[in-house]
């Protein structure tokens, strides 16, 4: 069973050459691989196991940012070696408000409607760093650049 996710056809096929590259280094040839796949299918597709899980750890070690945005709130993620600090904007009053539009975020900020909240907070992490940015993930979140974090801080309110 992966600690992330199994690669599908498509991403295994867009990585091809990692994946020989992998093999190789694994003492794995060509030839033999063929092998494997006929005669241990089993053996396959755990040796794809460790190879998916190789390539997410890898991607998940250089998250640096999460965004999850919806039409009322848009939610920045700083995410560091021990734990995840949040910065986010927040409708508590506009029901035509729409993060989920750049523009309208932009446009919130400089001219900030009546009932937006920016705040922050920070937690460590529950679990294994990159595990529990892979479930963010899962669950909606984007993996961003550090631009949107940095402009929801200056607009933060002042202690």
């Amino acid at each position: 069973m992966p600690k992330y996710r199994l690669l599908t056809l498509e991403e295994l096929q867009e990585l091809e050459k990692e994946f020989v590259e992998y093999l190789v280094l694994n003492g794995i040839t060509a030839d033999d691989w063929e092998k494997i796949k006929k005669e241990n299918p089993s053996s396959a597709r755990h040796i794809i196991e460790l190879f998916s899980d190789v390539v997410f750890e890898s991607i998940m070690r250089k998250v640096k940012y999460l965004e999850l945005r919806t039409a009322h709130e848009v939610k920045v993620f700083q995410c560091l070696e021990s734990k995840l600090v949040l910065v986010a904007m927040q409708s508590t009053v506009d029901p035509d408000i729409d993060f989920t539009n750049t523009a309208y975020i932009k446009n919130a900020m400089n001219n900030p409607p009546p009932g937006l909240k920016v705040y922050t907070s920070e937690k460590t992490y529950g679990k294994v760093r990159e595990i529990e940015i892979f479930e963010m993930i899962r669950a909606g979140a984007l993996i961003t650049g550090d631009q949107l974090f940095k402009s929801l801080c200056l607009a933060l309110p002042s202690q």
